[in-house]
Formats: C-alpha cells, sequence, structure tokens
C-alpha cells in the first residue's frame, strides 16, 4: 500500500476510512496531491475526479443525497474552495452530510504574497456545522477535530469543514503508515417524545377537526405504510404533498397549487386549519406559503429531529423527531373526529381535475403542454431528478408515478449545480435516472457534462424555451430589451454541439407527435447518456400557463 509521507494526511485519510467515508470526489490541484495520492492507492475508497470545483461539489452532492451518507470533498489551496461554497450552502439548508477536505498553504505563508494562497479558515462559516483548522503534523488535537468533523456531518445531516495545512514537499510516499490516529466513535440519539407532552398534544389533536399535514421535500419510503393508511382514513386530516415529498397516496392533494390558486375567500376560510403538521424539507409552492402566512392556524408543529424553520410564523412546537417516530407514539392515543375536512379537499381535487384536463386538451404546444407528455411517460421504479426554476414548478401541477422518486436542489433553490447533482445521484442509484431541465440551468451547469462517470442510461430531458421564462410569469414582466437581456437572459443557443463534445446522443422535439415519438427513443437507448432538446414557444408559454390558473375555477 501507498501513504503520503505527510503524517497529517495519513491522519485524515485513515479516520476517513474508519468511519465509513469511502466515496471521495476529488478536484485536481497540487496542494492537495498527499490527500490524493493516499485515497487513491487504497482501494478500500472509490474516487472521482472532477477538474470544475463547483460541479466537483454538486456531484458530490447527489452521491451523499442517495447515500444520506457523508461524502468527502478534496480540492487544493486557494480559489479552488470558494467554488464548493453553493453546493455547501445547499447541503446545510438541504440536511445533506458532506465533509469538505481543503488543502492549504503553511498558516505563515497566508498573506505575504505567496501564490494561490487566501485566508481558507473558517471561510464557510455562515454555513458550515463545524471548522476544523488543523495544524501542520501529528497531533491528538488534530485527530480531535477530524473526528468531529466527521461525527457532526453524520449526526447532524450537514457540511463541515477541515481545512488541512501542508508544506512541501507534497508528492513524496512511504510503504508504511506512520501515525496510528485517535478514533472517537459516535452514537445515534434515538429520540422519544415526552409522556407530558403526548397527553397534551394528543388532547389539541383530539379535539380539532381540521388539521393539515403538508409535506415538503422528503426521502423516498421514510413513511410506513401502517401510519400512511390510518392518516388516509382520518376524516379531519387533509394532506397536502409537494412532487417532492415521495409521500403518495390516492387521496393525498398532490397539486397543490391547482387545488388553492382558484381559492375565494370562503375557500381559504373552509381550508384553514385548527392544527398544521409539518414535515420535510423547503416548500415549493409560494401559494400555499402565502395562504398559510395570512389564514394562519390556531397551531403549528414541526416534526424533524434536527431543526424546525418558522415558515409560516406560527410555530408553537418542534417536535425533536422524525415523521414516523412521532406517528407511531401519538397515533395510538387519538381518536376519529367527527368532520367534513377531508371531504372538502377531496371535491376540489375531483373539481380540479376535470378543469385542468378540459384546458390542456385544447392548448397548443408550450412548456405547459411539454409536461403533460413527459412526466407520464417516466419509466417506472426511475428516479426524476427536477432542476430548479421552471421545472420544478411545471411538475408541481401534475400527479407523478408513485413508483417514481423525485429529487429536487430545494435548499438553496438555485440553478447553478442541478445537472452535476443529478449524475452524482445517478452514478450512485441503481434506478434509471431522468433530469428534468431548463435550458438556462442547463447552460448554467454545463461543465456538469465533463464527467468521465455518467451512466450509460442517463437522460437529460432540456425544454428550452430561450431563455428563463419563469421571470415571463413574473409581476413586473416587460417586453423590452432590458428585461428580454438582464432579467429572462434571451438566448439562440442549443445544446447539440455540447451533447457531441460530451458523446451524449441527441434528439430534438418541438410539438406533441415529435415529442412522444422523441421520448420512446430516448427510453429504448441505453448505449450512451441521452438528451432531448425540446423546443417551446418563448412567447406563449407564459400566457398559457397564467390562462391556466384561470380556468381551473
Amino acid at each position: 500500500m501507498i501513504y503520503p509521507k505527510i503524517p497529517l494526511a495519513q491522519s485524515i485519510i485513515q479516520i476517513c476510512l474508519t468511519k465509513g467515508i469511502t466515496q471521495i470526489v476529488i478536484s485536481p490541484g497540487s496542494r492537495n496531491a498527499p490527500l490524493t495520492l493516499g485515497f487513491v492507492n487504497n482501494p478500500d475508497f472509490t474516487c472521482y475526479s472532477i477538474a470544475d470545483e463547483r460541479c466537483a461539489a454538486f456531484f458530490a452532492l447527489g452521491i451523499a443525497q442517495q447515500l444520506n451518507k457523508p461524502v468527502a470533498l478534496v480540492c487544493t489551496s486557494g480559489s479552488a474552495l470558494l467554488n464548493y461554497y453553493p453546493a455547501f450552502a445547499e447541503a446545510f439548508y438541504s440536511q445533506i452530510p458532506l465533509v469538505v477536505i481543503s488543502a492549504d498553504r503553511p498558516y505563515s505563508k497566508i498573506d505575504i504574497g505567496d501564490g494561490q494562497t487566501i485566508r481558507q479558515m473558517n471561510v464557510f462559516q455562515n454555513h458550515s456545522l463545524f471548522n476544523a483548522n488543523l495544524t501542520e503534523g501529528e497531533s491528538n488535537e488534530n485527530d480531535f477535530k477530524i473526528n468531529k468533523a466527521i461525527n457532526i456531518a453524520y449526526t447532524q445531516k450537514g457540511p463541515t469543514h477541515i481545512n488541512a495545512p501542508f508544506e512541501e514537499p507534497l508528492y513524496e510516499t512511504v510503504r508504511k503508515m506512520t501515525v496510528d490516529p485517535t478514533i472517537s466513535a459516535f452514537a445515534k440519539v434515538y429520540k422519544t417524545i415526552a409522556i407530558d407532552d403526548i397527553i397534551a398534544y394528543t388532547n389539541l389533536w383530539n379535539s380539532a377537526a381540521k388539521k393539515l399535514i403538508l409535506v415538503g421535500t422528503n426521502a423516498p419510503n421514510e413513511i410506513d405504510d401502517e401510519i400512511t393508511n390510518a392518516i388516509a382514513n382520518d376524516p379531519s386530516i387533509m394532506v397536502m404533498t409537494e412532487t417532492t415529498s415521495n409521500w403518495n397516496h390516492p387521496t393525498f392533494l398532490n397539486t397543490i397549487d391547482t387545488i388553492i390558486t382558484p381559492f375565494k375567500e370562503k375557500d381559504f376560510k373552509a381550508f384553514q386549519p385548527d392544527i398544521l403538521i409539518t414535515f420535510g424539507g423547503m416548500i415549493v409552492s409560494k401559494r400555499v406559503k402565502a395562504f398559510l402566512r395570512q389564514y394562519k392556524p390556531k397551531h403549528h408543529w414541526h416534526i424533524d429531529p434536527l431543526r424546525a424553520y418558522n415558515t409560516f410564523g406560527c410555530l408553537d412546537h418542534h417536535f425533536w423527531a422524525s415523521p414516523n417516530d412521532f406517528f407511531n407514539q401519538i397515533l395510538p392515543f387519538t381518536k376519529t373526529v367527527l368532520s367534513d375536512y377531508f371531504d372538502k379537499g377531496k371535491a376540489f381535487k375531483k373539481q380540479r381535475l376535470i378543469k385542468h384536463q378540459k384546458y390542456l386538451d385544447k392548448i397548443p404546444f408550450s412548456d405547459l403542454k411539454a409536461f403533460e407528455i413527459i412526466l407520464p411517460s417516466l419509466p417506472k421504479n426511475s428516479m426524476l431528478q427536477l432542476s430548479n426554476s421552471s421545472p420544478i414548478r411545471y411538475a408541481q401541477l401534475f400527479p407523478i408515478d408513485s413508483s417514481i422518486s423525485v429529487f429536487s436542489n430545494r435548499g438553496t433553490s438555485g440553478i447553478d449545480g442541478c445537472t452535476s447533482t443529478a449524475i452524482g445521484a445517478a452514478v450512485i442509484s441503481k434506478q434509471q435516472t431522468v433530469l428534468i431541465t431548463g435550458d438556462i440551468g442547463f447552460l448554467y451547469d454545463s461543465n456538469g457534462l465533463w464527467n468521465e462517470y455518467i451512466p450509460k442510461n442517463f437522460k437529460i430531458i432540456l425544454i428550452n424555451n430561450g431563455g428563463g421564462g419563469i421571470f415571463r410569469i413574473l409581476p413586473g414582466h416587460q417586453e423590452t430589451k432590458v428585461y428580454n437581456t438582464f432579467f429572462e437572459t434571451a438566448h439562440c443557443h442549443t445544446a447539440e454541439h455540447l451533447a457531441k463534445m460530451y458523446g451524449f446522443e441527441y434528439s430534438i422535439a418541438s410539438d406533441a407527435e415529435s415529442l412522444t415519438s422523441a421520448l420512446n427513443a430516448l427510453y429504448s437507448q441505453n448505449e450512451k447518456p441521452s438528451i432531448l432538446e425540446v423546443f417551446t414557444p418563448t412567447l406563449q408559454n407564459d400566457k398559457i400557463l397564467l390562462q391556466y390558473f384561470k380556468e381551473l375555477v
């Protein structure tokens, strides 16, 4: 076995291995050579080389998203580290474990004019769960910090930063380890709800005729079937799920915006809950947020073992538990309450579905029509990755087959790394993976295709409407050069040459018939990754979507 000669690098590598961090994403460089040599030459690690640091970080995020365990990111000194920040912030808000290990110059060389040198210590301070600023050489203090950074990434589900200064020579190796690092264990904490809380909150539950459960981003298979069925059969409970919730039942309201957008005041009041129960990550729907901020519930409980956001300005209790643990402890003490709350939701869902289909049947080809065709075509038991901006919002308007797992970077809701995240996820997942993305997000993260690990059956469906179409449906839209250039980012680019450069199969569609045909061909070809570019009319998409909501009434 080959090891780096530098003891500090040996300690980092050995502690990572002992703690089960075996997926290592490396951004090529020189200062991180001791770490690269150690990780790559150990067959217990799976190492990936991603040249663009921003793409590398989102690629690692996708791996960690699927594994639900820390992935290590390794980079050289200087500005390389700063390019990890978008994914680092996403990991913080999405509660995804990452461990960034940055090589640094010796601290005596900071701010004296040395090359490729910045102030790396605590650079992620605002979003890092722990910063391990190491010193040169081997020490118990260094081992303690490395252990703590990894332990916190595991237990608190988020990003941590290890900054390691290395002095030259950097490339020397040895055949035998010269360190015996200290390993500190961590224990998983299983939290139970206090019996006093169970009594107090089940009393509230049993007296509430209108209980709304709203679920944001959530991993697949998080909720037991027994819990799902018990909730679905309670007449006093209405469940609203977002596309990224991965929680399915035929009675749930899974297209929130189609339900509440046409509401009049009496409808909002009828839906106003006595108790709002939330779990999962960030909520996409602006409409449901506006509804619950104006028509506040009497009580808002959030269920999460780590954190709670007061999204609606009325949070009064945080249950420090997983949703499964919460419902398993609470439901045995609940009773059925006479209510028509569930029936009201069911009636609106049925009514909206009729209007929804009636409108879709008469519209021309557009973004909305494309999603109507694309989403039902997705292979069963596949993984759908949705980029931010328009794709995630259009997907919210349609039901998606319950066998499909859905993911999106909703922590910070940025477009910057959606392609890279999807590829990282696809590398780890055994599922067929499809990314639906918009043209601006795709072009912005085009370096994500500069990647030798993309599975042959990875698919990208690219909706090209000639710019940031979402800005056309926002208040303030004007058909001016300033608007088109600085807001919408109008362009005439396509993915054809990028597909050729990176070895992707490429096809196009521009109407319903060609899209249906192209989708069939897309899923049948698995010899190399594919891009299907769907062209939609720039000047009509916003009008068709805005009219859609008007005709749902």
